[in-house]
């Protein structure tokens, strides 16, 4: 990649989703196994604040907590011999053997092939203490046989945080930290709310009709902030900085707390002949194929990470897109360029 001709196409993408209002502001980096290589700052955390010039902002990763805390957890726990992909969860489970879920196996979670409900609808179905959010979502009702079809909803993570927490009897927000984040470095990196000070440095997202103003700070995903703030869904904030330590780990696997084998077994198609093609929670980058080996998580909040072992490198992009609207068009087009900015067509 050359990383000046990036930069300078990357800089004007960004600045043009500025001024079009995809987003009050963006942080990006793209880097490789060494380190950051390039990144910068675009617009401002919100209209009328000061520019987002480096790298201390922090964003609502949203759906990217799936592949910074759930994803890197289970890894620990798959290579340390505490769980099984291919066992179904009623052999050692016992709140999910008497239920449907007890048919499904941890791979089927990662893979979004376990036939769970699509949508999270937490508070509809099971009210608002967590301890009944979490029966009735271990003994819901599966809306396909398992390893029927790909078909990606919040409920896999939301369950493989449930199963890390019976595994180790420690709560997911302790396990992320513990075990990934303090290891990498990734200091800026942390379940919400965040604290006065830190919110001040956040992105905020969408307007609240509660609060009468943008969420800033407190997690933008209302199942999340129902269980108070942290479970596999979403609920983490981060900035590139961290997320960058993070994707080095996944390009260069050598040390605690995940390993090449964890890393090769998720970076691959696991679907098999089922499309869309998904490796473990994360998928190939719209418009490329496993020979192009450029994987992807997105976040609802406007987020984005994108690793590719083949070219030995990674990228992430922050937005608060939801400040302005719930539309995914604009910044999917945004997101798709700035892929192809980073890893271009051969």
């Amino acid at each position: 990649m050359n990383t000046t001709v990036a930069a300078y196409r990357i800089e004007r993408l960004l600045e043009d989703g500025v001024r079009g209002q995809v987003y009050p502001g963006a942080a990006w980096a793209v880097g490789d196994a060494g380190g950051r290589l390039v990144g910068g700052g675009v617009g401002a955390l919100a209209p009328g604040e000061r520019p987002i010039c480096s790298g201390d902002a922090l964003f609502d990763l949203a759906s990217l907590t799936k592949v910074i805390a759930v994803w890197p957890v289970v890894g620990t726990l798959v290579e340390s011999g505490k769980l099984l992909l291919d066992v179904r969860l009623g052999e050692f489970w016992p709140e999910a053997a008497p239920h449907p879920l007890g048919d499904v196996t941890p791979l089927q979670l990662l893979t979004h092939t376990a036939g769970l409900p699509l949508r999270a609808n937490l508070r509809a179905l099971y009210g608002t203490d967590p301890q009944d959010v979490r029966d009735g979502v271990l003994r819901e009702r599966l809306r396909r046989r398992p390893g029927e079809a790909v078909e990606y909803t919040d409920r896999a993570a939301l369950v493989l945080g449930y199963l890390a927490e019976f595994l180790t009897g420690r709560s997911l927000r302790e396990l992320a930290g513990t075990r990934v984040w303090e290891p990498l470095g990734m200091t800026e990196t942390r379940y919400g709310p965040l604290p006065a000070p830190l919110a001040g440095r956040a992105a905020p997202t969408e307007y609240d009709e509660e609060t009468g103003t943008h969420l800033r700070g407190t997690v933008h995903d209302f199942s999340t902030r129902l269980l108070g703030g942290a479970c596999g869904i979403a609920g983490t904030f981060s900035t590139t900085g961290d997320l960058g330590r993070f994707l080095r780990q996944v390009l260069d696997p050598v040390r605690p707390p995940f390993g090449a084998d964890w890393v090769a077994q998720s970076l691959r198609v696991r679907t098999g002949e089922l499309v869309p093609p998904r490796g473990l929670f994360w998928h190939l980058a719209p418009g490329t194929t496993a020979r192009d080996d450029i994987w992807v998580h997105y976040g609802f909040t406007g987020t984005g990470m994108w690793v590719s072992p083949a070219r030995g490198l990674w990228a992430v992009l922050l937005t608060n897109k939801l400040y302005f609207t719930r539309a995914t068009g604009p910044v999917t087009a945004v997101r798709d360029a700035f892929r192809q900015a980073v890893f271009p067509s051969p």
